[in-house]
């Protein structure tokens, strides 16, 4: 059964940093294709990045250079860093696998 539970949420003021994770469970990370997606209050839907089976990379234009994406395989986890945070980053961010997701993380940034 695939599981995924994201965690490392928060608030933080605008050009602060957060690690979001999502730990999996049912597949391995490393060779998967998985995603991020946020959604703000009021907001679509969003595509934020996506990890490869071949363990490369693909980011949403507003997060390049900002957002990247790493494994530990150890931990069946794929991280998220995100620096040099934007008002505009603030949502729920959920993991996703296919049509499988967890119950998502909040960012809020805000001074």
């Amino acid at each position: 059964e695939v599981q995924l539970v994201e965690s490392g949420g928060g608030t933080v003021p605008p050009g602060g940093s957060l690690r979001l994770s999502c730990a999996a469970s049912g597949f391995t990370v490393s060779t998967s294709v998985m995603s991020w997606f946020r959604q703000a209050p009021g907001k679509e839907f969003e595509w934020v990045c996506t990890h490869y089976s071949d363990g490369s990379t693909q980011y949403f234009n507003s997060v390049k250079g900002r957002f990247s994406l790493y494994t530990d395989n150890a931990e069946n986890t794929l991280y998220l860093q995100m620096n040099s945070l934007k008002p505009e980053d603030t949502g729920l961010y959920w993991c996703m696998i296919g049509s499988n997701r967890g119950q998502g993380t909040q960012v809020t940034v805000s001074s």
